[in-house]
């Protein structure tokens, strides 16, 4: 269900985001560093799968990012701590808190700080077996705008 260019996704509400998410997925993602103009991409998978204890859903990535014309695998492990309300904590690997999320509304925004640094992101469920998630990074470090596009497998 992809929106029409220039159109943002559809709202599509999702009541309990853990088990939403649960399963596999592709990813298509564009980097871009807006201060130098420099683009890159990301295209792999994201895995939702409970830990061994059943209490949180890893959310494994693995690919291929593509930046100034060289391709390098990358991989990612987050965290989602499931909440009663339908939402969930996120967290890194080791443990750091990242965000809170709740797709409740089919739409969620959220803030997290690193270091002198902002990351705002939108996460926007367009459907049953679509969701699209922007960052936007900004401050001394960095200027980058990652959009991606999460499809189910």
């Amino acid at each position: 269900m992809s929106p029409e260019p220039g159109h943002p996704p559809v709202r599509h509400p999702v009541p309990d985001a853990a088990a939403y998410l649960t399963g596999r997925w592709s990813i298509e993602r564009t980097v871009r560093d807006v201060r130098s103009g420099a683009a890159g991409s990301f295209r792999g998978t994201a895995d939702f799968r409970p830990d061994a204890a059943g209490e949180v859903l890893l959310h494994v990535e693995e690919g291929e990012l593509t930046w100034a014309g060289t391709a390098h695998p990358a991989s990612r492990t987050l965290r989602l701590r499931p909440r009663p309300d339908g939402g969930a904590e996120v967290s890194f690997a080791d443990g750091r808190p990242f965000h809170d999320l709740d797709l409740r509304r089919g739409r969620w925004h959220t803030v997290h700080p690193c270091a002198a640094d902002r990351y705002d992101g939108t996460f926007t469920v367009a459907g049953p077996d679509e969701w699209h998630l922007e960052w936007r990074v900004g401050g001394p470090a960095k200027e980058q705008l990652l959009r991606s596009v999460y499809r189910r497998l």
